[in-house]
Protein backbone atom coordinates (compact mmCIF):
# COMPACT_ATOMS: atom_id res chain seq x y z
CA UNK A 1 0.00 0.00 0.00
CA UNK A 2 0.99 3.66 -0.31
CA UNK A 3 3.19 4.72 2.59
CA UNK A 4 1.40 7.28 4.82
CA UNK A 5 3.12 10.66 5.06
CA UNK A 6 3.62 10.34 8.82
CA UNK A 7 5.42 6.99 8.41
CA UNK A 8 7.64 8.09 5.52
CA UNK A 9 10.37 9.59 7.80
CA UNK A 10 10.80 6.20 9.52
CA UNK A 11 11.12 4.56 6.09
CA UNK A 12 13.70 7.18 5.09
CA UNK A 13 15.66 6.45 8.28
CA UNK A 14 15.61 2.70 7.61
CA UNK A 15 13.49 1.88 10.67
CA UNK A 16 10.63 0.61 8.51
CA UNK A 17 11.04 -1.14 5.14
CA UNK A 18 7.43 -1.20 4.00
CA UNK A 19 3.82 -0.73 5.13
CA UNK A 20 1.74 -3.89 4.80
CA UNK A 21 -1.76 -2.63 5.61
CA UNK A 22 -3.82 -0.51 7.98
CA UNK A 23 -5.08 -2.52 10.93
CA UNK A 24 -7.53 -0.02 12.39
CA UNK A 25 -8.47 3.61 12.77
CA UNK A 26 -9.07 4.47 16.43
CA UNK A 27 -10.17 7.49 18.39
CA UNK A 28 -6.60 8.68 18.99
CA UNK A 29 -4.52 6.90 16.34
CA UNK A 30 -4.33 4.86 13.13
CA UNK A 31 -2.52 1.53 13.40
CA UNK A 32 -0.58 -0.18 10.58
CA UNK A 33 1.32 -3.44 10.19
CA UNK A 34 4.80 -2.70 8.88
CA UNK A 35 7.79 -4.69 7.72
CA UNK A 36 11.06 -4.16 9.60
CA UNK A 37 13.69 -6.41 8.05
CA UNK A 38 12.25 -9.91 8.38
CA UNK A 39 9.88 -8.95 11.21
CA UNK A 40 6.33 -7.66 10.98
CA UNK A 41 5.70 -4.99 13.59
CA UNK A 42 3.04 -2.47 14.44
CA UNK A 43 3.16 1.30 13.77
CA UNK A 44 0.76 3.49 15.70
CA UNK A 45 0.30 6.91 14.13
CA UNK A 46 -1.14 9.38 16.62
CA UNK A 47 -3.77 11.81 15.42
CA UNK A 48 -3.49 15.54 16.01
CA UNK A 49 -5.57 16.99 18.85
CA UNK A 50 -8.07 18.48 16.38
CA UNK A 51 -8.70 15.02 14.92
CA UNK A 52 -8.91 13.02 18.13
CA UNK A 53 -12.30 12.09 19.47
CA UNK A 54 -10.92 11.09 22.88
CA UNK A 55 -12.69 13.21 25.48
CA UNK A 56 -11.64 14.83 28.76
CA UNK A 57 -7.91 14.73 27.95
CA UNK A 58 -7.21 17.27 30.72
CA UNK A 59 -8.30 14.80 33.41
CA UNK A 60 -5.87 12.21 32.08
CA UNK A 61 -2.94 14.62 31.82
CA UNK A 62 -3.27 15.79 35.43
CA UNK A 63 -0.18 14.87 37.42
CA UNK A 64 2.06 14.18 34.43
CA UNK A 65 5.53 15.55 35.04
CA UNK A 66 7.26 17.80 32.51
CA UNK A 67 11.00 17.96 33.18
CA UNK A 68 11.64 21.15 31.19
CA UNK A 69 10.21 24.12 33.11
CA UNK A 70 10.04 26.24 29.94
CA UNK A 71 7.92 23.59 28.27
CA UNK A 72 5.72 23.32 31.36
CA UNK A 73 5.07 27.08 31.41
CA UNK A 74 4.29 27.09 27.69
CA UNK A 75 1.84 24.21 28.13
CA UNK A 76 0.08 26.07 30.94
CA UNK A 77 -0.21 29.24 28.83
CA UNK A 78 -1.57 27.35 25.84
CA UNK A 79 0.79 29.01 23.35
CA UNK A 80 1.46 27.48 19.93
CA UNK A 81 4.74 26.07 21.25
CA UNK A 82 2.94 24.90 24.38
CA UNK A 83 0.29 23.06 22.37
CA UNK A 84 3.05 21.35 20.39
CA UNK A 85 4.70 20.27 23.63
CA UNK A 86 1.33 19.07 24.95
CA UNK A 87 0.95 16.88 21.86
CA UNK A 88 4.43 15.43 22.33
CA UNK A 89 3.66 14.76 25.99
CA UNK A 90 0.44 12.95 25.03
CA UNK A 91 2.25 10.87 22.41
CA UNK A 92 5.26 9.91 24.55
CA UNK A 93 3.05 8.98 27.53
CA UNK A 94 2.22 5.65 25.94
CA UNK A 95 5.76 4.60 25.15
CA UNK A 96 6.87 5.60 28.67
CA UNK A 97 4.02 3.56 30.17
CA UNK A 98 4.76 0.57 27.93
CA UNK A 99 8.42 0.45 28.97
CA UNK A 100 7.52 0.75 32.67
CA UNK A 101 4.81 -1.89 32.47
CA UNK A 102 6.89 -4.33 30.43
CA UNK A 103 9.63 -4.05 33.06
CA UNK A 104 7.02 -4.68 35.76
CA UNK A 105 5.92 -7.93 34.12
CA UNK A 106 2.63 -6.63 32.73
CA UNK A 107 1.54 -8.20 29.43
CA UNK A 108 1.78 -5.29 26.98
CA UNK A 109 3.29 -4.97 23.48
CA UNK A 110 7.04 -4.44 23.50
CA UNK A 111 7.76 -0.82 22.46
CA UNK A 112 10.75 -0.02 20.23
CA UNK A 113 10.77 3.68 19.40
CA UNK A 114 8.47 6.71 19.22
CA UNK A 115 9.44 9.23 16.56
CA UNK A 116 7.50 12.23 15.24
CA UNK A 117 4.19 10.93 16.56
CA UNK A 118 4.69 7.34 15.34
CA UNK A 119 5.11 4.54 17.88
CA UNK A 120 6.83 1.43 16.57
CA UNK A 121 6.08 -1.65 18.67
CA UNK A 122 5.57 -5.41 18.75
CA UNK A 123 2.70 -6.86 16.73
CA UNK A 124 0.59 -9.15 18.92
CA UNK A 125 -0.42 -12.35 17.11
CA UNK A 126 -2.39 -15.49 17.93
CA UNK A 127 -1.16 -19.09 17.93
CA UNK A 128 -1.32 -19.19 14.11
CA UNK A 129 0.74 -16.03 13.66
CA UNK A 130 -2.29 -14.00 12.61
CA UNK A 131 -3.00 -10.57 14.14
CA UNK A 132 -4.51 -11.27 17.57
CA UNK A 133 -8.23 -10.53 17.96
CA UNK A 134 -9.59 -8.02 20.43
CA UNK A 135 -11.13 -9.46 23.57
CA UNK A 136 -14.49 -8.05 22.46
CA UNK A 137 -14.42 -10.43 19.47
CA UNK A 138 -13.69 -13.58 21.48
CA UNK A 139 -16.21 -16.06 22.86
CA UNK A 140 -15.05 -17.70 26.08
CA UNK A 141 -16.14 -20.72 28.07
CA UNK A 142 -16.89 -20.17 31.74
CA UNK A 143 -13.60 -21.83 32.69
CA UNK A 144 -11.62 -19.69 30.22
CA UNK A 145 -13.34 -16.52 31.43
CA UNK A 146 -12.47 -17.22 35.07
CA UNK A 147 -8.83 -18.03 34.23
CA UNK A 148 -8.37 -15.00 31.96
CA UNK A 149 -10.09 -12.71 34.45
CA UNK A 150 -7.65 -13.81 37.15
CA UNK A 151 -4.78 -13.10 34.75
CA UNK A 152 -6.23 -9.68 33.95
CA UNK A 153 -6.67 -8.77 37.64
CA UNK A 154 -3.08 -9.78 38.35
CA UNK A 155 -1.88 -7.60 35.47
CA UNK A 156 -3.96 -4.68 36.75
CA UNK A 157 -2.34 -5.14 40.17
CA UNK A 158 1.12 -5.09 38.59
CA UNK A 159 0.17 -1.89 36.75
CA UNK A 160 -0.92 -0.22 39.97
CA UNK A 161 2.23 -1.37 41.77
CA UNK A 162 4.16 0.32 38.95
CA UNK A 163 2.20 3.50 39.69
CA UNK A 164 0.01 3.40 36.57
CA UNK A 165 -3.74 3.30 35.99
CA UNK A 166 -4.80 2.49 32.42
CA UNK A 167 -7.70 4.94 32.52
CA UNK A 168 -9.63 3.53 29.55
CA UNK A 169 -9.46 -0.23 30.01
CA UNK A 170 -12.19 -2.31 28.37
CA UNK A 171 -12.62 -5.36 26.15
CA UNK A 172 -11.84 -3.12 23.16
CA UNK A 173 -8.23 -2.45 24.15
CA UNK A 174 -7.21 -5.93 25.18
CA UNK A 175 -5.84 -8.41 22.63
CA UNK A 176 -5.92 -12.19 22.99
CA UNK A 177 -2.78 -14.05 21.97
CA UNK A 178 -1.93 -17.70 22.56
CA UNK A 179 -1.08 -17.02 26.21
CA UNK A 180 -4.09 -14.90 27.14
CA UNK A 181 -4.92 -11.19 27.40
CA UNK A 182 -2.48 -8.43 26.36
CA UNK A 183 -3.26 -4.84 27.39
CA UNK A 184 -2.94 -2.16 24.70
CA UNK A 185 -3.74 1.54 24.09
CA UNK A 186 -2.11 3.50 26.91
CA UNK A 187 -1.71 7.16 25.81
CA UNK A 188 -4.22 8.20 28.47
CA UNK A 189 -2.51 6.23 31.27
CA UNK A 190 -2.45 8.21 34.52
CA UNK A 191 -0.14 8.48 37.51
CA UNK A 192 -1.87 6.61 40.33
CA UNK A 193 -0.42 8.83 43.04
CA UNK A 194 -0.54 12.23 41.32
CA UNK A 195 -3.89 12.23 39.53
CA UNK A 196 -6.97 13.11 41.59
CA UNK A 197 -9.15 11.04 39.26
CA UNK A 198 -6.96 7.92 39.48
CA UNK A 199 -9.17 6.05 41.97
CA UNK A 200 -12.38 6.52 39.99
CA UNK A 201 -10.60 5.61 36.74
CA UNK A 202 -9.10 2.52 38.35
CA UNK A 203 -12.49 1.42 39.64
CA UNK A 204 -14.02 1.92 36.19
CA UNK A 205 -11.22 -0.11 34.55
CA UNK A 206 -11.68 -3.05 36.92
CA UNK A 207 -15.48 -2.91 36.72
CA UNK A 208 -15.35 -2.88 32.91
CA UNK A 209 -13.31 -6.08 32.98
CA UNK A 210 -15.56 -7.64 35.60
CA UNK A 211 -18.69 -6.93 33.58
CA UNK A 212 -17.19 -8.29 30.37
CA UNK A 213 -15.89 -11.56 31.81
CA UNK A 214 -19.06 -11.79 33.91
CA UNK A 215 -21.03 -12.41 30.72
CA UNK A 216 -19.39 -15.82 30.51
CA UNK A 217 -18.94 -16.47 34.24
CA UNK A 218 -21.76 -14.70 36.15
CA UNK A 219 -20.19 -15.45 39.54
CA UNK A 220 -17.50 -12.87 38.74
CA UNK A 221 -20.13 -10.13 38.91
CA UNK A 222 -20.26 -10.64 42.68
CA UNK A 223 -16.59 -9.77 43.15
CA UNK A 224 -15.34 -6.38 44.37
CA UNK A 225 -11.72 -6.37 43.30
CA UNK A 226 -11.60 -2.65 42.52
CA UNK A 227 -12.37 -1.60 46.10
CA UNK A 228 -10.19 -4.32 47.62
CA UNK A 229 -7.13 -3.57 45.47
CA UNK A 230 -7.33 0.20 45.86
CA UNK A 231 -7.71 -0.07 49.64
CA UNK A 232 -4.57 -2.23 49.80
CA UNK A 233 -2.75 0.26 47.56
CA UNK A 234 -3.72 3.23 49.74
CA UNK A 235 -2.58 1.36 52.86
CA UNK A 236 0.79 0.58 51.26
CA UNK A 237 0.08 -3.16 51.43
CA UNK A 238 -0.25 -3.95 47.72
CA UNK A 239 2.44 -5.99 45.97
CA UNK A 240 2.29 -7.97 42.71
CA UNK A 241 1.91 -11.14 44.80
CA UNK A 242 -0.61 -9.88 47.37
CA UNK A 243 -3.34 -12.53 47.84
CA UNK A 244 -6.78 -11.22 46.86
CA UNK A 245 -10.24 -12.41 47.82
CA UNK A 246 -12.45 -10.36 45.52
CA UNK A 247 -14.40 -9.26 48.59
CA UNK A 248 -14.58 -5.89 50.28
CA UNK A 249 -16.59 -4.65 53.25
CA UNK A 250 -17.49 -0.97 53.23
CA UNK A 251 -16.80 1.00 56.38
CA UNK A 252 -20.34 1.79 57.49
CA UNK A 253 -19.23 3.59 60.64
CA UNK A 254 -20.33 7.20 60.51
CA UNK A 255 -18.56 9.83 62.55
CA UNK A 256 -20.63 11.22 65.43
CA UNK A 257 -20.15 14.87 64.51
CA UNK A 258 -22.17 16.23 67.44
CA UNK A 259 -20.14 14.29 69.99
CA UNK A 260 -16.92 15.35 68.31
CA UNK A 261 -17.93 19.02 68.49
CA UNK A 262 -18.86 18.61 72.15
CA UNK A 263 -15.39 17.18 72.85
CA UNK A 264 -13.71 20.08 71.03
CA UNK A 265 -15.76 22.68 72.94
CA UNK A 266 -15.05 20.93 76.24
CA UNK A 267 -11.33 20.90 75.48
CA UNK A 268 -11.42 24.62 74.64
CA UNK A 269 -13.29 25.42 77.86
CA UNK A 270 -10.74 23.44 79.87
CA UNK A 271 -7.88 25.28 78.15
CA UNK A 272 -9.33 28.73 78.91
CA UNK A 273 -10.10 27.72 82.53
CA UNK A 274 -6.43 26.81 83.00
CA UNK A 275 -5.34 30.10 81.45
CA UNK A 276 -7.58 32.07 83.81
CA UNK A 277 -6.34 30.10 86.82
CA UNK A 278 -2.72 30.80 85.90
CA UNK A 279 -3.39 34.54 85.55
CA UNK A 280 -5.17 34.66 88.92
CA UNK A 281 -2.15 32.98 90.60
CA UNK A 282 0.17 35.58 89.08
CA UNK A 283 -1.86 38.50 90.50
Amino acid sequence: MKIPNRIQPLVDDGLIDDVVRRLKSGKEADVYTVLCGEEIRCAKVYKEATQRSFKQAVQYQEGRKVRNTRNARAMQKGSKFGRKQQEESWQTAEVDALFRLANAGVRVPQPYICLDGVLLMELITDADGVVAPRLSDVILTEEEAVADFETMIRNIVRMLCAGIVHGDLSEFNVLMDADGPVIIDLPQAVDAAANNHAESMFERDVNNMTEYYGQFAPQLLETRYAKEIWALYEDGKLTPETPLTGQFAEDTHKADVDSLLDEIIAAEDEYYDRQRAMKERDL
